[in-house]
């Protein structure tokens, strides 16, 4: 993991142009090589074939593919620019920077670049021969140009709202299981709710980060560990995952003990353009609400897709309430404090997962009663250290209610629990 500004920053571009590149690469290396030494060690193997037949069958390969990929690819940034304006655009690098999207592009490239080339090989010189092997290796990336393009319209598929849902959900589950259970809770209370405040040494060396705005995208907690532990130091990350740095901005403190290697120090903390799934749940979350609240403005008014989005909230919050989440800090094999590094709270959780859904949605009887729903349910299911910041949120929602709906059937609906929205009320699930 390389901490490096520029490079971490210019590395998803490096993927996206660089993969079509090599790709188109190859396809010109194949097209020079593979008849050269076809003719060289098989050279009575000619196709069935005419050279007539041969040629049609090439050109078509050539001309057809190079107006499909860009028909592809046009439709598809279409549907990319019509996703983010209508859910979020912070998902665009989903499908832009995929994998998929990256390697259609360069099979699509090579088999039209390789076409070219290996017509110039059929009748070659007026012999009428028809290189079996050149022509089998155009069909096969033809072949291939087939699986990528069906793979390509799956991937616009997963751009329905339920599909992108589910992915940003996925994403910060599997951030939760795999980060955050390295710290779990002690028995009795959190420990985010009772340890107590850390001591430290005065700062023996600061890293300042220098370049332009960059964001936190990960800590190698471990390799900070590791660096700090022979030299008896603290190392103290100043930014949280997520978190944007600006020049001169603190990086990394160094409380106590010997001066550390500053090379290594920023390779361990990963810096990028934009904030990712890697090490922050706090993003999916993010991507979440924004999706709910962008459904819920006057524009689009479709409080369903906000309901859709709190049931994933839901998950990731029961799932969180279930850990340690503000541990912050890391001991070397000896058992000794070797790295801090700021984390979000609880409190900060529901903040970032309630407050805006519940300005935006406070009109709204279908997303007031899946919220109250949602807050129900977690303060049953969840430790009891964590349920008084829970029942501030019901107390908030129901101010608001209170406050959008008269006295009447609208404030007695909308202060009913219903995990649809509009679908089965708490009373009618008792009944």
């Amino acid at each position: 993991m390389s901490g490096d500004g520029a490079g971490e920053r210019s590395h998803h571009a490096r993927g996206v142009v660089g993969i079509p590149l090599l790709y188109a690469l190859g396809a010109v290396a194949a097209g020079v090589v593979v008849p050269r030494l076809e003719a060289h060690f098989l050279p009575g193997l000619n196709a069935r074939a005419s050279a007539g037949a041969a040629l049609a069958l090439l050109s078509a390969i050539a001309s057809g593919m190079l107006p499909l990929t860009g028909l592809v690819f046009s439709l598809a940034f279409v549907m990319v620019q019509f996703s983010a304006t209508a859910y979020s655009p912070r998902l665009v690098s989903w499908f832009a920077g995929s994998a998929v999207m990256s390697h259609s592009l360069g099979v699509f490239t090579a088999t039209f670049l390789y076409a070219l080339a290996a017509i110039v090989w059929v009748d070659r010189g007026g012999s009428g021969n028809v290189p079996a092997l050149t022509l089998w290796v155009a069909i096969l990336l033809l072949l291939a140009s087939v699986v990528f393009f069906v793979l390509l319209v799956d991937k616009l598929a997963l751009l329905q709202i339920s599909h992108v849902l589910t992915y940003v959900g996925d994403q910060g589950r599997a951030v939760i299981e795999r980060d955050y259970a390295l710290f779990p809770a002690a028995a009795g209370a959190p420990a985010d709710i009772a340890a107590p405040a850390v001591e430290l040494a005065a700062v023996s060396q600061l890293v300042a980060h220098h370049g332009g705005p960059a964001v936190v995208q990960r800590i190698d907690v471990s390799g900070l560990a590791a660096l700090a532990s022979p030299a008896q130091a603290i190392v103290a990350v100043a930014a949280a995952v997520g978190d944007t740095l600006i020049d001169g901005m603190p990086l990394v403190r160094v409380h106590g003990g010997a001066s550390l290697d500053e090379r290594k120090l920023r390779r361990l903390v990963k810096l990028g353009d934009e904030r990712t799934f890697e090490q922050d749940p706090k993003y999916a979350i993010r991507i979440l609400v924004d999706i709910a609240i962008r459904a819920l403005s006057p524009a689009v008014n479709d409080p369903t897709t906000a309901v859709q989005a709190l049931d994933q909230v839901e998950d990731l919050l029961l799932r969180l309430g279930r850990h340690d989440l503000a541990n912050g800090r890391a001991r070397d094999a000896s058992g000794n404090l070797r790295v801090v590094f700021p984390v979000p709270s609880w409190e900060d959780f529901l903040v970032l997962a309630f407050d805006e859904i519940r300005f935006h949605g406070a009109t709204s009887i279908q997303v007031m009663r899946r919220m109250r729903a949602l807050l129900v349910d977690l303060m049953g299911q969840v430790p009891a250290e964590r349920r008084p910041a829970l029942e501030r949120y019901l107390e908030r929602v129901d101010a608001g209610i209170r406050s959008s709906f008269p006295e009447g059937d609208d404030r007695k609906d909308a202060l009913d629990e219903d995990r649809q929205g509009l679908g089965v009320s708490r009373e009618q699930r008792r009944g």
